[in-house]
């Protein structure tokens, strides 16, 4: 439905902080042209927590206005049920091609409050929706019995899997096909995608498919192909780019946006509170590319 290379979409910033949409739209097309089927805006990646609910809107318009013919994932979600039934609607109402719907953050919900959450939101909308598992960010794992419930519904059609744990994905996506439930399996995390395809993931949602789109839906497709000595060479020339996307003194998307600068595609920098550019990630980003023969 979506493509198995989707990239998780940073949002660009003018120098004054205020939100850039020509460079959100030149962005946009510049991942399509560079191995991505699709995008996802306004998720976390997107730092969509210091975006005002006008903002998303604004900004996922103008990305569905840049790619006609590509699909557009909407980051819909919220830890207010009625504020994601909300952000829903109007993520629909200016053409977003799919929800992406986060597991409520901060809250922490039992699975009872995430088993009615999401049927609530599901309920409200028509626009298919792929759940957003990440419990390191949220502090609560949807549990693989809740998942196999909601697959159930209609308009719930994926899972963006940042859990961290291929044995259990493996598990689910046994139950899944053994429920005849026809759901697509993302990578949420792309140090993970290869491990997640050999359990029947389809593809990523990434952060380093910024820069390095093309080589990972190479990968993709090489393994999907059977040609799996490729997929691991490819996998292996792309393990600095998973090291270098996040960690502690530069968090995800800091380093996006520094090497997305550096390839001339401009996005300013991450709102507070991500803080400043930390020294020597410049030059970090420069021998990453070099790498890449960038």
């Amino acid at each position: 439905m979506f493509g198995s290379t989707l990239t998780a979409m940073v949002t660009p910033f003018a120098e004054d902080s205020s939100l850039d949409l020509d460079a959100a739209q030149k962005l946009a097309r510049y991942l399509v042209d560079h191995g991505n089927d699709g995008v996802v805006v306004a998720g976390t990646t997107g730092e969509s927590a210091t975006l005002t609910h006008d903002e998303q809107i604004d900004l996922i318009q103008a990305v569905v206005e840049a790619l006609p013919d590509h699909p557009v994932i909407a980051g819909a979600g919220s830890n207010n049920t009625a504020t994601a039934i909300e952000h829903s609607e109007r993520c629909a109402a200016v053409g977003a091609t799919a929800l992406l719907h986060v597991t409520p953050y901060y809250n922490r919900p039992s699975q009872a409050g995430l088993r009615h959450h999401f049927s609530e939101v599901a309920k409200a909308t028509d626009l298919p929706i792929v759940i957003y598992d990440i419990p390191g960010r949220t502090g609560r794992k949807i549990s693989t019995e809740l998942l196999l419930e909601l697959f159930s519904i209609p308009t719930i059609v994926g899972l963006k899997d940042a859990a961290g744990s291929p044995a259990e994905t493996a598990n689910l996506i046994r139950r899944a096909h053994d429920a005849d439930l026809d759901i697509a399996f993302y990578s949420g995390d792309d140090s993970l995608t290869l491990p997640l395809l050999a359990v029947g993931a389809i593809g990523v949602i990434g952060v380093a498919t910024h820069w390095c789109g093309p080589e990972m839906a190479e990968m993709i497709a090489a393994f999907q192909k059977g040609d799996v000595q490729l997929a691991q060479q490819i996998n292996a020339k792309l393990i600095p780019s998973w090291q270098f996307e996040s960690t502690e003194m530069a968090p995800n998307p800091v380093p996006s946006k520094v090497i997305m600068n550096l390839l001339g595609v401009r996005v300013g920098e991450c709102r507070s509170p991500m803080g400043p550019i930390p020294d020597g990630l410049l030059e970090e980003a420069r021998a990453l590319l070099s790498g890449l023969d960038r």
